[in-house]
């Protein structure tokens, strides 16, 4: 009994420690979409083109964020028309190899977009990668197809972008979409589906799922149009519901300490003194429905808000706009937030009231999630606007700009007690992780950013629109050829 209790705890040590060593940016944003590197390895204060850098190797175009296990990075790509998943040396940045994923057509997604936006995941045994209504792909280590799901077709103007996360046995997957959104369980060593929950209030978005314990089960929490919800890992079903948050999210929550949620949140046309008011559909369709057939057609309206936000208005992509469409979407701005707020775990049903612990409306973040390290939260607004945030009562340390003033598609990612962030213009800027924050460096990689960086082992991995950089505390410089 003693050998087996001995072995059993020398085989636990050995996956444990596996896992520690190597997997510690599994997914978009690393462990738990948090954003933080794992380990007490040091890094650079500074990098850039030619600051600290190991390596640097070209890629083709993407938006997926590299993910890191053993001695590979993971991400995806477009290339002439077809999708790859990439496996690279991590010492290197060799392409160890590149596998395309069979697909119909291309869908459709925003001028700034990429078919490669979501990022992978593993867990270091398999390479889960998804682009969007071609699907659920999943691979080996060395790039060998073991299952492809099929899903889509998908309406959305923008594309998809949330990215999957691999959680136990399953592979977590949440779709909003215009129309037939959804939050899928599917098992990773099969592709089968164990359960998928209908999101029929949510419009599109683009927030990663996160996970965590509440009295001793897993949940799963999602962000989306008006409302944070927390699923049932086992069954996907809705345990509880914050409401008030902004309209199209793309940011994904961090948990601190306590496994308290944090959360921040903005879209156009929310902000306190500054909201956009749409008239009725009746003073609408007056003024605009030309052929008197009852919906407004986009053909009909003169270039403006309401013709650029048509499509997404338009959620059965009829190319007509109904009372039903118009009359849902109005009732989406008039209660839209843009918001930060804390949320104590633990409630059933709509929590709102019982379970927020602050809100905060100012300064707050479009597309990055915010980061909570060192005890402190951090966001950036477009514009290079960053914010140090009190995650007990929201109360705001500190506010400044930074050197990117342009937007920020990229989220904060921080180790070693520095925060770095990157605009999509390749502004990259590090701040000490402190109430008082100072901007520690800068750089110009004139390359566009529009991914997440990763950190593992001491080294930080940084995707511009053309090559994939490797950063840490050391002297040798290489570059990969093509």
């Amino acid at each position: 009994m003693k050998n087996v209790l001995i072995l059993s705890l020398l085989i636990y040590c050995f996956f444990s420690f596996r896992f520690v060593s190597f997997a510690l940016w599994p997914q978009f944003r690393g462990v738990n979409a948090s954003g933080v590197a794992q380990g007490n390895y040091k890094l650079p204060d500074q990098i850039g083109p030619n600051e600290n850098l190991l390596w640097k190797a070209p890629l083709p175009p993407g938006h997926s964020s590299p993910v890191v296990f053993g001695n590979q990075v993971f991400l995806t790509a477009v290339e002439d028309g077809s999708l790859y998943t990439v496996g690279l040396s991590k010492e290197t940045g060799k392409v160890l190899w590149k596998v395309k994923a069979e697909h119909k057509t291309l869908e459709e997604v925003h001028r700034h977009g990429n078919h490669a936006q979501s990022s992978p995941a593993t867990d270091g045994e398999r390479v889960i990668s998804f682009f969007g209504s071609s699907g659920l792909f999943c691979y080996s280590l060395e790039g060998k197809l073991l299952w492809h799901l099929p899903m889509g077709p998908f309406k959305n103007g923008f594309g998809a972008a949330s990215s999957p996360i691999i959680s136990g046995n399953w592979v977590i997957l949440n779709q909003d979409h215009d129309k037939d959104s959804f939050l899928i369980a599917v098992d990773k060593r099969t592709g089968t589906i164990k359960w998928k929950t209908d999101r029929p209030e949510f419009p599109r978005g683009f927030a990663t799922p996160i996970t965590l314990n509440v009295d001793g089960k897993k949940q799963i929490v999602v962000s989306g149009t008006l409302k944070i919800i927390g699923y049932d890992f086992e069954t996907g079903q809705k345990i509880w519901t914050v409401g008030g948050i902004s309209r199209i999210v793309s940011t994904t929550p961090v948990v601190g300490d306590g496994g308290v949620i944090f959360s921040a949140t903005s879209s156009p046309g929310a902000d306190p003194g500054n909201r956009e008011v749409l008239e009725t559909f009746s003073q609408v369709k007056k003024k605009f429905d030309k052929n008197n057939n009852g919906m407004i057609e986009a053909k009909e309206l003169p270039e403006g808000s309401l013709k650029g936000r048509f499509n997404q208005f338009d959620l059965n992509k009829d190319d007509h706009l109904s009372g039903v469409e118009y009359v849902g979407m109005k009732d989406i701005f008039e209660r839209v937030e843009n918001v930060a707020l804390a949320i104590n775990t633990g409630g059933r049903g709509n929590v709102t009231g019982s379970h927020v612990l602050w809100k905060q409306p100012r300064y707050l973040p479009y597309i990055p999630s915010p980061i909570f390290y060192k005890g402190i939260l951090f966001w950036v607004k477009r514009g290079g606007i960053a914010a140090s945030i009190d995650p007990k009562t929201g109360e705001i340390f500190k506010v400044g700009r930074i050197f990117g003033q342009s937007s920020y598609y990229s989220s904060p990612v921080a180790g070693d007690g520095k925060i770095y962030f990157i605009s999509q213009k390749g502004e990259l800027s590090v701040i000490s992780a402190k109430k008082q924050w100072e901007e520690l460096s800068k750089a110009d990689f004139t390359e566009e950013v529009w991914s997440t960086p990763a950190i593992s082992e001491g080294r930080i991995y940084l995707r511009s629109s053309d090559h994939l950089y490797c950063f840490g505390l050391a002297t040798s410089i290489a570059e990969v050829q093509e």
